[in-house]
């Protein structure tokens, strides 16, 4: 459990860890590289990989560049069972807990797990929630399943309890990439509050001073992801380090 100690090791350390999403089909050669030093360089604490369809991209020799190029954890966020490589430091393990759709609570784990182990990457076992966001986010509509009301914090918390009664290492409160609204300060607080283990929240982050929020209200674990496709907010990266890492003492 390298990476997830690592993980839960930073977490102390720093206050919360940050995160940053890169998807093969949405980032270019000639960007990928300049922007994993960058961020390294900017104080971000690992990369998650993965898309929802992954039409254009080749994960192995995506996460190669990766390795080359950085030395942080290179973790698989997969949007489905052919984004496993054994190049990858580890895989969140997702089960849309949120959701009743069997296939995504455990059917596409009963063909991934012998792939995983064959590969020898560490797997993360992580409940999936997604939380509405304002707009239909392609998790949810690939998934299957409807998001927990983002009125609804309750549901949140106890849904998030269950996936840790169950065993799950990590919660992922999901607004979705592209969401309208991130994921509700008061709902992060309460999964937070009903939870031992650490929580990850991501989509519709778009600023420095709501991850911070996110992190006051518990969050663990901040991803940004499409936000920095655009390299005109690559500078923002530091500041959302500095305001993830509620321990460290502000870097300029």
């Amino acid at each position: 459990m390298k990476t997830y100690n690592y993980l839960l090791n930073t977490i102390e350390s720093k206050g919360a860890a940050y995160l940053v999403l890169l998807d093969p089909d949405k980032i270019s050669d000639a960007k990928l590289i300049p922007f994993i030093r960058h961020c390294e360089k900017s104080g971000a604490d690992g990369f998650l990989i993965g898309g929802s369809l992954l039409i254009n991209g080749d994960i192995d020799s995506f996460i190669e560049k990766i390795k080359i190029e950085s030395s942080l954890p290179a973790i698989i966020f997969p949007g489905s069972i052919n984004q496993i490589s054994s190049i990858a430091d580890a895989i969140l393990f997702l089960s849309v807990i949120s959701g009743r759709n069997a296939e995504h609570l455990i059917g596409k784990h009963v063909m991934a797990s012998p792939i995983i182990k064959r590969a020898k990457v560490e797997p993360i076992s992580t409940g999936y929630i997604l939380i509405e966001s304002g707009v239909t986010t392609t998790a949810v509509y690939m998934s299957g399943s409807l998001p927990v009301p983002r009125n609804k914090p309750e549901i949140a918390a106890a849904t998030a309890l269950a996936g840790e009664y169950l065993g799950m290492k990590l919660i992922y409160l999901e607004a979705g990439s592209g969401a309208q609204d991130s994921v509700p300060d008061e709902m992060v607080r309460a999964v937070s509050e009903e939870c031992s283990v650490p929580v990850i929240v991501g989509g519709g982050i778009r600023d420095p001073q709501t991850a911070r929020k996110k992190v006051e209200n518990g969050a663990s674990v901040i991803v940004t992801g499409n936000f920095f496709e655009d390299e005109n907010n690559w500078y923002l990266i530091k500041d959302f380090a500095n305001a993830v890492h509620l321990k460290l003492p502000v870097e300029v």
